[in-house]
């Protein structure tokens, strides 16, 4: 795996750390554990993607900021609908697989203005079970951060997101040592995932993984 810290953003950080805290030994929360005060200061910042049976997640919900950078309201609209015109593709396989794992992962991509401009984002995307009675994840929250704030940002709507790389967060990337090991009353076991299932999620994804086991 890539070497030195995976998250580099203040938002992306805080909200995976409480993500991470409030799943406990599991592998997932429930979406009714996330607390909108609790993560108040960085709640525009935030999304809420749902599964759907055709495979496109939409938006449940998207915080004022993220609505802003966009020039539009996001609810209910397809995730796809924020990237370049050939690459929807990758963005909704790497959210479905998030969910279809419940593994967390981090995208990197350039945002571009109808005039040119370009900045670059960094988003984090944290499955979520909706139900203690489902398998399966069906709910995804996420986080969609600048790496800085131009003058032109905000001023001016993003025109699409283009995917520059992506990779799996796991245990061993984000917290040192073992979690406690306790009989999950919903979903999985959160387990320390290893190199056989990495390369089973590589083979799902659209990852790619050079000679150094970089996760690009």
């Amino acid at each position: 795996m890539e070497h030195g810290p995976a998250m580099r953003h203040k938002t992306s950080i805080e909200i995976f750390t409480y993500w991470d805290h409030i799943r406990g030994p599991y592998d997932a929360p429930l979406r009714s554990q996330v607390e909108p005060a609790a993560v108040r200061h960085v709640l525009s910042d935030l999304f809420i993607l749902e599964a759907t049976p055709s495979d496109r997640p939409r938006f449940r919900l998207a915080g004022t900021k993220i609505c802003n950078i966009f020039g539009r309201e996001l609810r209910e609209e397809d995730f796809s609908a924020l990237w370049a015109g050939s690459q929807p593709d990758d963005p909704v396989k790497i959210a479905n697989g998030v969910m279809a794992h419940a593994v967390p992962a981090l995208i990197n991509a350039t945002g571009y203005s109808v005039t040119g401009r370009h900045l670059a984002f960094e988003i984090v995307l944290m499955p979520l079970r909706s139900s203690r009675e489902g398998e399966n994840c069906d709910r995804l929250l996420g986080s969609l951060a600048p790496a800085q704030n131009p003058a032109w940002f905000g001023a001016e709507p993003l025109e699409f997101l283009a995917l520059d790389r992506s990779r799996i967060l796991t245990d061993d990337q984000v917290k040192a040592g073992e979690p406690t090991r306790q009989t999950a009353p919903f979903g999985g076991q959160r387990t320390s995932k290893g190199p056989e299932w990495s390369e089973a999620f590589r083979r799902i994804l659209p990852w790619r993984a050079s000679a150094g086991g970089r996760i690009q």
